[in-house]
């Protein structure tokens, strides 16, 4: 059995960070594309920022880029994201995914196969 456990969301102001982790078990992150992304209240899952198998490319969306690192630890198994600067408009659930396509750093959703249940984060004003 796959699961992805996300965690370190939470309430924060504006133009504070916050890391994001995701621990994997049932399969090797270093076998899969990991990728972040986040849907708001009404809004459609978007993508975040993704990595390839051993970190070799990462893609990040133009929302974010600048902003936000994202990193695997293949020992612990864990993936991270590093906001900082964070904005009221990042409020959102973020979820962490893991793909087959190894090779990339994928922004689709539909390139990913196994889903976590997501941590909140809250920027306040």
């Amino acid at each position: 059995q796959v699961t992805l456990v996300e965690s370190g969301g939470g309430l924060v102001q504006t133009g504070g960070s916050l890391r994001l982790s995701c621990v994997v078990s049932g399969v090797f992150i270093s076998n899969y594309g990991m990728g972040w992304f986040r849907q708001a209240p009404g809004k459609e899952r978007e993508f975040v920022a993704a990595i390839a198998s051993y970190g070799i490319n990462t893609n990040y969306a133009d929302s974010v880029r600048g902003r936000s690192t994202i990193s695997t630890d293949n020992a612990k198994n864990t993936v991270y994201l590093q906001m900082n600067s964070l904005k009221p408009e990042d409020t959102a659930n973020y979820y962490c995914a893991a793909g087959r396509r190894r090779a990339d750093a994928s922004s689709k959703v539909t390139d990913y196969d196994y889903w976590g249940q997501g941590t909140r984060v809250t920027v306040s004003l």
